[in-house]
């Protein structure tokens, strides 16, 4: 049996509505909400794997680095998102949609601003 599959069970193609259901991300910056679609990361048992959307909403900053122990990969869907700025949004590098990163665990990525606003799909997950 595969390694998550009591954590991510099949899932028939199904609409996905993205006006309700946003929460915002625990510990995230303000303006910064998840959508979670499936499975679950226990970050203190080190094991699991999470599929959500995350939303920035417009002028949101995410002003702290960031660090984890698990891969997370990320494609972002709408928007830009500048990372590297300093706290208060400026400087950094924007990149614009469609866009794929790739974070091993221990990668220091952040601070972000999304000055309009964007939509990233992101799988999180313990090998």
């Amino acid at each position: 049996m595969p390694p998550f599959a009591d954590m991510k069970p099949a899932l028939p193609f199904d609409g996905v509505d993205l006006t309700t259901g946003w929460t915002q991300v625990p510990g995230g910056a303000p303006g910064v909400c998840q959508k979670l679609l499936s499975g679950a990361l226990d970050e203190e048992a080190k094991i699991g794997v999470r599929t959500r959307l995350i939303r920035f909403e417009p002028g949101t900053v995410a002003p702290m680095e960031f660090v984890h122990d698990y891969w997370e990969e990320v494609y972002l869907l709408s928007g830009t998102l500048i990372s590297g700025c300093d706290p208060s949004g400026a400087g950094g590098s924007a990149q614009a949609a469609p866009a794929y990163a790739c974070r091993p665990p221990g990668t220091v990525h952040g601070p972000f601003a999304a000055p309009e606003g964007c939509v990233f799909f992101e799988i999180q997950y313990y090998v």
